[in-house]
């Protein structure tokens, strides 16, 4: 009878160190630019969803969300990922203020073991992959939908206002140079691009300050810079073509009242998703494939007849 507790014993603790075994934990934080733009929420929204379904297999991820709460702070980042690695984080999922404030930091973290993957926006120093829009083909897009809209209203000349985050961030960047690209050899004019941070209020009285000049479309990168256009146009009244980034409620109803003729909706929640599972994947020891470091997650052109079709 001893022999045989003693069995079930030696089994009992087997498979409990069997169990403990199998079972993964990992930190992993997600910094984004801010706190505010529904683009972020989504992508956090995706990450949460990738942590439950791992958690169904086994896999704890202590999962947090931080970025600067005074809009696009390139030291606050800084400060967010230093807060990360503090609070012992094994993989970081970052959507970079600017390609090149961030790179010392990341790099001193990396050589000590940190996993780093970009959402979004990288920075100007490699990761173990980096999940975000073609932005520069999104912008070119853009300005396409923009330039059939003029030329089917008889517009073939004018001014063409851009309202940017700032000069350092590099998926806004690239979206600006996509669509300059798009009006290359028409007779528009490209205004010098103005720049208010993302935040929605600067960003109406610059296009405010379009819509006095006398321009003929305005260009929004984020989703900060397209809600204030899109406001801007509202209280004008005027015909005005407005194309955008990103995709609110606040974004969409724009679109809706015509005061926007399509925003570029991202997909985001792929973004924090695909992230998550890829970081899991890099702290266990596995590699990304070649062909899966740069992934483009998406647009879709989201105008009037986009949201008529998916009944909204």
């Amino acid at each position: 009878m001893k022999k045989l507790v003693a069995i079930l014993l030696s089994l009992l603790m087997a498979l409990g160190m069997a169990s403990a075994f199998a079972e993964k934990e990992y930190t992993i934080y997600l910094i984004t630019m801010d706190l505010m733009d529904q683009h972020w929420v989504n992508v956090d929204a995706g990450c949460k969803d990738a942590v439950a379904k791992l958690a169904e297999e086994g896999v704890k991820v202590n999962y947090k969300w931080d970025a600067p709460t005074q809009g696009k702070d390139d030291a606050a980042q800084i400060e967010c990922i230093n807060n990360a690695y503090a609070d012992n984080a094994e993989a970081i999922l970052l959507a970079s203020n600017g390609p090149d404030t961030q790179v010392a930091t990341i790099k001193q973290y990396q050589a000590d073991g940190v996993k780093f993957i970009y959402v979004d926006s990288p920075a100007n120093t490699p990761a173990e992959q980096t999940l975000a829009t073609d932005n520069k083909e999104a912008g070119r897009i853009a300005g396409e939908v923009m330039l059939k809209k003029l030329e089917e209203d008889g517009v073939t000349e004018g001014k063409i206002g851009i309202v940017n985050v700032n000069s350092s961030t590099a998926s806004t960047q690239l979206r600006e140079e996509g669509f300059r690209a798009a009006f290359e050899g028409s007779k528009f004019e490209i205004l010098e691009t103005q720049y208010g941070e993302g935040q929605v209020a600067a960003s109406q009285s610059i296009a405010e300050n379009y819509i006095t000049e006398g321009c003929v479309g305005i260009f929004g990168c984020n989703e900060g810079s397209t809600t204030g256009t899109g406001n801007a146009i509202k209280e004008s009244e005027s015909k005005i073509v407005g194309v955008g980034f990103d995709k609110s409620d606040a974004i969409l109803q724009l679109v809706k009242e015509g005061s926007l003729l399509a925003t570029m909706a991202q997909n985001p929640y792929n973004m924090g998703y695909e992230g998550i599972l890829s970081a899991v994947k890099v702290l266990d020891g596995e590699e990304i494939p070649e062909d899966m470091k740069n992934v483009d997650t998406g647009v879709t052109v989201v105008d009037a007849e986009y949201l008529e079709k998916e009944g909204n």
